[in-house]
């Protein structure tokens, strides 16, 4: 654990992984990883099967993601981490931060599943679940009766969904998500560094950026003043802006696009939850 930190590192914990993130930086900024295939490459040639079981040993189910599609979403996660280490916003933020922030990119897509064809429409909130379940374990301070709340917060959220009559992927049910995040209050603390990683991962496509992918069940205006905290706003914000440079790292002109969206959209966020900020001080 690192001393200037009342939780476990990143840096320390999964020290081969940030090494190695950090040296694809090197690369595709000297223009020598210039397409997914010169990524996959690289992907491949790291995460062998000691890598694969180490990081398993810190995020349960990291092996079941990275097995889908031959490794599709194990190699876009490593594009989200090289976007965000590369990211303004990501470098803007102060050191614990940053920590919460690789944490975040870690377990944000933990339980997705990746079917052809199918979204995982859920992968959010179950991905939650498991950061929820997962860090505590690695030495993130938690409250009084965690143990006991944990098992019916977990299957609430799991179950937090609505299932659509005509055949279409389950959509999360945003009326829910006010007791999620309050039970996730009641499992570490508010702005407890758990509870800032878990409500991070758990909203990471709740609002819409990209009108190329449209989030499953957008928060509306109201909701997103409601449930998105100004300690959330800065880590959701560099969750979602590297998760767009994730899928775009390697197509300049959709990149440019994609994040002139998505910056716009966050510009209309920033109102909201500070507008709202500023009339509740006074």
């Amino acid at each position: 654990m690192n001393d200037q930190l009342d939780f476990p590192s990143f840096d320390v914990r999964l020290s081969g992984l940030n090494r190695f993130i950090l040296e694809l930086v090197e690369e595709y900024s000297a223009d020598k990883i210039k397409s997914w295939d010169d990524l996959e490459i690289r992907v491949k040639l790291f995460f062998t099967p000691k890598i694969m079981d180490e990081i398993e040993s810190i995020a349960p189910g990291w092996k079941k993601m990275a097995s889908y599609s031959e490794g599709i979403t194990l190699t876009h996660v490593t594009c989200v981490f090289l976007g965000m280490f590369m990211l303004p916003e990501y470098l803007a933020l102060p050191e614990y931060q940053m920590q919460l922030a690789k944490w975040i990119i870690l377990f944000h897509d933990i339980d997705k599943s990746h079917i052809r064809g199918k979204k995982d429409t859920m992968h959010a909130f179950n991905s939650a679940v498991v950061a929820a379940n997962t860090l505590p374990k690695l030495g993130f301070p938690t409250r009084d009766r965690f143990q006991d709340n944990i098992i019916l917060w977990s299957e609430f959220t799991r179950q937090a969904f609505l299932q659509s009559g005509d055949g279409d992927s389950p959509k999360p049910d945003n009326q829910k998500l006010p007791k999620i995040l309050g039970g996730i209050d009641q499992l570490f603390g508010k702005d407890a560094p758990a509870a800032l990683i878990t409500k991070t991962a758990l909203l990471h496509i709740s609002i819409n950026i990209d009108k190329n992918y449209p989030t499953p069940s957008p928060l509306n205006e109201f909701e997103i003043k409601q449930l998105i905290s100004p300690s959330v706003l800065p880590l959701l914000k560099v969750m979602m802006l590297s998760d767009t440079e994730g899928w775009s790292l390697f197509e300049p002109d959709v990149r440019e696009q994609r994040m002139r969206d998505a910056m716009k959209a966050f510009k209309r966020v920033d109102e909201l939850i500070f507008n709202t900020s500023h009339k509740g001080a006074n």
